[in-house]
């Protein structure tokens, strides 16, 4: 299982913020800035995560998602929803969409660490500089 950790977010600040978070605990990851972007990322990478906001440009979160889950190559890769969405029904539409589960932003910082490890396992000692 890759512990790549794709980070869909179009936010420069919350972008910056995920990818230090991450990086600084040993996961690689990438970026993506927008849907479009996440779809054809994630075919290339294959990542062990997609960490999805949900308000994005060009192609929203829902919509990426349901194209990720529609793609049996794709289909079992985790998307954890990651959005300041918190109106009532917004959780249940990011899982019917096919997100495994929903994380409200802000977070923080143990809680985003945790819920990789969920999925991807401890972060391993990485061999190369990305």
């Amino acid at each position: 299982m890759s512990q790549l950790v794709l980070v869909v977010e179009d936010d420069p600040m919350m972008q910056k913020m995920a990818m230090k978070i991450l990086r600084s605990r040993g996961f690689g990851c990438e970026l993506a800035g927008n849907g479009r972007e996440a779809v054809s990322k994630a075919a290339a990478l294959k990542p062990g995560l997609i960490l999805m906001d949900l308000s994005l440009p060009e192609m929203n979160g829902w919509e990426a998602t349901r194209a990720l889950k529609a793609d049996p190559a794709l289909a079992r890769i985790p998307i954890v929803a990651c959005t300041a969405h918190a109106m009532v029904g917004d959780r249940e539409t990011a899982i019917a969409a096919g997100c495994a589960e929903c994380l409200t932003k802000p977070y923080e910082l143990d809680e985003l660490i945790a819920l990789v490890q969920r999925y991807v396992g401890p972060a391993q000692s990485q061999t190369k500089v990305a």
